[in-house]
């Protein structure tokens, strides 16, 4: 199977915002503080839509340190050091012999980095379950245009191209697909549409072993003989039959193959040389490896898959395939986000539209909370995005150790390209180098603070409590009030900050409610959280934050920030600033004060000056 499972036990989240399907016209619903987030990155080169028509350039990608890319160097340093430890048994094996790690932001790739092999094994012992290497001088180290099999990030190139051909009125997004196959239609596939293709709604099964037909002819005769496992529409379900059944719409109405689509749609004009199906042999010394295919754990015997397509299915359809099949460099797959990131045009090439990819970035699925997910890509997802997860962070990952992620907030990309399946499948689970690199990414796009030199930062430990606790203080006029600034983005629900007070009457610690409003102005209703806690997404802007204590006169009270957050992911964290208690007209506590600063307790919180 081409594509990472989602399910076991593994954390998804919801989106807040989405698209609205009316009679076949598309209605965006605004996600909140989108354009304050955006104006956020800004300050990193992110660009305008551009391209041919605006009278200017888009944006293209070029070498510059940390700081030309508006991120700061300490965390991208602990980016590579990170992903060089899962080099190593992580626990029992190493996580991938070698990989290719790509961040950047805006026009700047400020971290291109090589590490470990890409071809280290000849083959796989299952009997001592290790791998069998080659000789030393056969080993081939990692290069920074070495190419991977992308496995299921293939996704990506056929929904851009079938985003295309809805841009251009060939496809409709809500037209059924037996409307362009008709052989589609039996078996009860007769609604479903081309959106729950992309959006993996449709109800197949997440798998079937096409590549067991004898013929392409047969492996079609099966795909419509399919029924779905659900109502179409009625559960989500990632499925590569749904991107394989894309390419034959793709191919149907366009008279073109797929492999010819991408060149000369998406390769060509953006001058990713080093990305196609099928890659020629003499490619092979600079591809990295993939496994040792072997039954039991592989439906084929091929042994050492080196330079030919991993997946069984795509091996089946001749290594072009809607769901796997391409090979691509860390350099292409950056340029293709950059592209997005600005909104569909790279240099003097345009290849979508800016409204085409907004619903690339926007959430089709919010009746399925947990799977967010535009057109083609997914949405929000902390379990490989880590920290760089927002409603708007869209990425894909591939089975062979691939992943894309796009941050339009901060206007930033993360290439990470692994041999994870090298020598053998079973050597790896889960995401952790994806997390611990977009953790890294998301840890190095600055925060300025909201007001003066630095603010409380929480940090981004997994599974930790830290506290920020004030003095003791007097209230004793009934006109007691907290006001500060507050930044927060947590994993939603697991990862939650609550406000909690402590006096003589009530000596637990007991949450204290308050209401935000989003800074600068700070003014009108607000937001109340009568919890006294906030978790998730709050637009990656400051808020102005009130809280009466009016309820705690005559007493001696202390007041404290309390961040737990659950394991394994997390978000970027939470910032407290400009901290001020008031007693009517009197301030009791304002750290802005050296002598108040000082009196503050930090348990897991230090002041940071980003």
């Amino acid at each position: 199977m081409s594509g990472d499972a989602a399910g076991g036990g593994i954390s998804r989240r919801r989106l807040g915002g989405g698209v609205l399907a009316l009679g076949g016209a598309l209605a965006l619903a605004p996600i909140p503080f989108a354009d304050a987030a955006t104006a956020m990155g800004a300050g990193a080169g992110s660009a305008a839509p551009a391209g041919p028509g605006s009278g200017r350039p888009a944006v293209t990608l070029r070498r510059g340190t940390p700081a030309r890319a508006g991120l700061l160097p300490g965390p991208l340093e602990r980016l590579v050091a990170d992903a060089e430890a899962f080099l190593a048994p992580s626990p029992a094996h190493p996580w991938y012999a070698g990989a290719v790690l790509l961040a950047g932001r805006g026009d700047t790739v400020a971290l291109h980095r090589p590490i470990g092999k890409a071809v280290r094994y000849s083959a796989y012992d299952e009997a001592t379950d290790t791998g069998v290497e080659f000789p030393a001088d056969r080993q081939i180290a990692m290069a920074e245009d070495t190419v991977f099999d992308l496995a299921s990030v293939s996704k990506l190139f056929t929904s851009i191209l079938a985003v295309q051909q809805i841009e251009r009125g060939s496809l409709a997004l809500e037209e059924r697909v037996a409307s362009y196959l008709p052989d589609f239609g039996g078996a009860g596939k007769q609604d479903v549409t081309v959106r729950q293709l992309l959006t993996h709604t449709s109800g197949f099964a997440a798998w079937i072993p096409l590549y067991k037909e004898p013929t392409r002819e047969a492996m079609l005769r099966r795909l419509w003989d399919e029924a779905p496992t659900s109502p179409p529409g009625g559960v989500y379900r990632y499925s590569d039959l749904n991107l394989i059944s894309l390419q034959l719409v793709l191919e149907k109405i366009t008279g073109r193959a797929l492999d010819v689509l991408l060149r000369e749609e998406i390769t060509a004009p953006l001058g990713l040389h080093r990305t196609r199906f099928t890659p020629p042999p003499s490619w092979r010394p600079k591809i990295a490896a993939t496994e040792d295919m072997r039954q039991p754990w592989s439906g084929l015997d091929r042994g050492l898959v080196w330079g030919e397509v991993h997946d069984e299915n795509a091996y089946g359809f001749g290594g072009v395939a809607g769901h796997a099949g391409v090979f691509s460099c860390a350099w292409d797959l950056a340029v293709l986000g950059r592209t997005l990131l600005s909104g569909g045009a790279y240099g003097r090439a345009r290849i979508l539209r800016p409204e085409s990819v907004e619903l690339m970035f926007t959430d089709f699925n919010t009746d399925f909370p947990g799977d967010a997910h535009g057109l083609g890509f997914e949405l929000y997802q902390h379990w490989y995005m880590g920290a760089m997860a927002t409603p708007r962070t869209a990425g894909h990952t591939g089975f062979t150790g691939t992943s894309l992620v796009l941050d339009p907030t901060t206007d930033s990309f993360l290439v990470v390209l692994g041999n994870s399946v090298h020598p053998v499948r079973s050597w790896r689970s889960g995401s952790a180098p994806r997390v611990a690199a977009a953790d890294h990414l998301a840890r190095a796009v600055p925060v300025s603070p909201g007001r003066g030199r630095s603010a409380w930062f929480s940090g981004m430990a997994a599974g930790t409590t830290a506290t920020l606790t004030l003095p003791p203080l007097r209230l004793a006029t009934g006109e007691g009030r907290l006001r500060c600034s507050l930044w927060w983005d947590t994993e939603p629900e697991t990862d939650v900050l609550v406000l909690e007070a402590s006096d003589e009457v009530d000596p637990a610690w007991l949450p204290v409610p308050f209401t935000t409003t989003v800074a600068p102005s700070g003014e009108g209703a607000g937001t109340p959280h009568p919890a006294g806690s906030v978790s998730g997404w709050s637009g990656r802007v400051w808020h102005r934050l009130h809280a009466d204590l009016t309820d705690r006169r005559g007493r001696r009270v202390r007041l404290r920030w309390r961040y737990a957050t659950g394991a394994p992911y997390v978000g970027r964290g939470v910032y407290v600033d400009a901290l001020r208690v008031e007693d009517g007209d009197r301030t009791v506590f304002d750290d802005s004060r050296h002598e108040d600063a000082a009196r503050v307790e930090a348990a897991g919180w230090s002041l940071s000056a980003d």
